[in-house]
C-alpha cells in the first residue's frame, strides 16, 4: 500500500484513508514510505512508550547503512542541518534526551509567567483584525502569535519576530517526504542564519543576564551542563516544533468550528468549555499527525515480531480519530470527555511545550468567541499537503 499524501484525495480527507488502514488487524507496510503503519491508538501509544523504538538511526544501523538511508531520503550533505536539526532533543534517545528533557521542563513546565504577556499580545493583534473584518485568519492573525509567546520565552526582541516565523517554516517544510533540492538549500541555509542569531543574542546574555531562557541555556552551557552545538539546538527546537504546529492548531481549530457550527454556538455560549474545546481541536485536526520510530532490537508489536531495524510510521492523526476509543470520533464535540489524545505524542516524547500551547489556545478562541458575535467562512479552505503536517493553507473569514 502507499498513502500518498500528496495526492489531492489525501489532503481532502486523510481521515478515510486512515480508516481504511484501522481495518487491518496488522501493521501496514508502505512501499513509498519504506515503514509499518500504525493507525490504532492503542498501537501508537505502545509504541510511542516503548523505549526499544527511538527516534535517532545512530544505535540502530551500522554507519554505511546510515549514510545509504541519508542519502536515499536527501539529508545528507547538509553540516549545519546535522548539528543542530537532526541531532536534537527530538531526534535523541536514552541519557542525551533524558539530560536535556530534564533541562528544559523546568522551563515548560508551567509557562505562568507568559500568561499576562501573551493575554496583552493577542488582544493588540485582535483590535487590528477586526478593524478589517474580513481576514485570512492564518497570515493575518494565527502565524503571527508563536513568534511573539516563544519569541519571548526565548528572551528575543520582538522586532525580530517577524523573522523568527518565517524562519522555522524554512526548516521545518524539510522535514516532509518531498525534499528537492531547492528546498534542501533553503533549510540547511535557514539553519545557519539561526545558529549566527542565537549565537550573537547569547553573547548579548553574558554580557547583560535578563530572566529568559537564553540566558539560562547560556548559563547551562557555560556550566557544563549543556555542549555547545546542544544549546543552539534546544533554543531552535522551540522554534521549529512549537511554531508551525500552533497556529496550524489555531487555524483548524477555527475551521472545525465553522464545520459545525452547532458547536461553535456552544462553546461561544459557555466559555467554561474552553479546556476541552481545545482538547477536541488538537484530536480533531491533529497539526503533526505523524512520527518515525526505529526499533533499537527485535520487539513484538501488536502482535507481530519485527527484527531490529524496523522503521514505523506513528499515524498520531488516524489513532485520534479511532472509533476504538473515541464515540463517533468524525463528529466535532467541544464538550468531549475524558479529552485524551495523541496530539503531543506520548511517553518519553511527550512534547514539552504541549501546556505553552494549550494555554495560547484557550486565550486566543477565549478572546476571539467574546469579541465576536459572528464568524462566516468565506471559501472552502485548502488544506497543506503532506504526511507530517495538517493545517490550512488560508482561511479567509469575516468577522463581526
Amino acid at each position: 500500500m502507499r498513502l500518498e499524501p500528496l495526492s489531492d484525495k489525501f489532503v481532502r480527507d486523510p481521515y478515510a484513508v486512515y480508516a481504511l488502514l484501522r481495518r487491518e488487524d496488522a501493521p501496514v507496510w508502505d512501499e513509498g514510505l519504506s515503514l509499518w503503519l500504525l493507525p490504532h491508538f492503542d498501537w501508537v501509544a505502545g509504541a510511542a512508550l516503548d523505549r526499544r523504538l527511538v527516534r535517532s538511526p545512530e544505535t540502530v544501523y551500522p554507519p554505511e547503512e546510515r549514510t545509504a538511508r541519508q542519502r536515499a531520503a536527501n539529508w545528507h550533505d547538509m553540516p549545519m542541518h546535522r548539528r543542530f536539526v537532526q541531532t536534537n532533543l527530538l531526534e535523541s534517545d536514552g541519557e542525551v534526551h533524558d539530560r536535556l528533557r530534564r533541562l528544559m521542563f523546568r522551563e515548560l513546565g508551567a509557562p505562568t509567567r507568559l500568561k499576562a504577556e501573551t493575554q496583552s499580545f493577542v488582544a493588540e493583534l485582535l483590535d487590528q483584525v477586526l478593524a478589517r473584518c474580513e481576514v485570512d485568519f492564518v497570515a493575518d492573525f494565527a502565524a503571527h502569535v508563536p513568534g511573539i509567546v516563544i519569541g519571548r520565552l526565548l528572551g528575543t526582541p520582538d522586532a525580530d519576530a517577524a523573522q523568527l516565523c518565517g524562519w522555522p517554516e524554512n526548516v521545518v517544510q524539510f522535514f516532509d517526504i518531498d525534499r528537492s533540492g531547492e528546498k534542501k538549500a533553503l533549510a540547511e541555509n535557514t539553519v545557519a542564519l539561526f545558529h549566527d542569531f542565537l549565537q550573537a543574542l547569547a553573547e548579548q546574555r553574558r554580557r547583560n543576564p535578563r530572566d529568559d531562557l537564553i540566558t539560562r541555556l547560556a548559563a547551562a552551557q557555560d556550566a557544563g551542563a549543556l555542549g555547545p552545538d546542544e544549546f543552539i539546538a534546544t533554543a531552535m527546537l522551540l522554534l521549529l516544533a512549537g511554531h508551525g504546529s500552533s497556529f496550524d492548531a489555531m487555524a483548524s481549530g477555527l475551521a472545525a468550528l465553522l464545520r459545525f457550527p452547532d458547536q461553535l454556538a456552544r462553546l461561544r455560549g459557555d466559555l467554561v468549555l474552553l479546556p476541552s474545546a481545545v482538547q477536541e481541536m488538537l484530536s480533531f485536526e491533529s497539526p503533526l499527525p505523524f512520527f518515525h520510530r526505529h526499533a533499537a532490537e527485535d520487539i513484538e508489536l501488536a502482535g507481530r515480531k519485527f527484527p531490529k531495524g524496523s522503521t514505523f510510521g506513528l499515524l498520531y492523526g488516524a489513532a485520534n480519530r479511532d472509533p476504538a476509543v473515541f464515540p463517533d470520533p468524525d463528529n466535532f464535540d467541544v464538550g468531549r470527555q475524558p479529552g485524551r489524545h495523541l496530539a503531543f505524542g506520548y511517553g518519553a516524547h511527550l512534547c514539552l511545550g504541549n501546556h505553552l500551547a494549550r494555554m495560547t489556545l484557550e486565550m486566543v478562541f477565549g478572546a476571539l468567541l467574546a469579541r465576536t458575535r459572528d464568524i462566516v467562512l468565506l471559501e472552502e479552505p485548502e488544506w497543506k499537503r503532506g504526511l507530517g503536517v495538517r493545517g490550512p493553507k488560508a482561511l479567509r473569514v469575516s468577522l463581526r
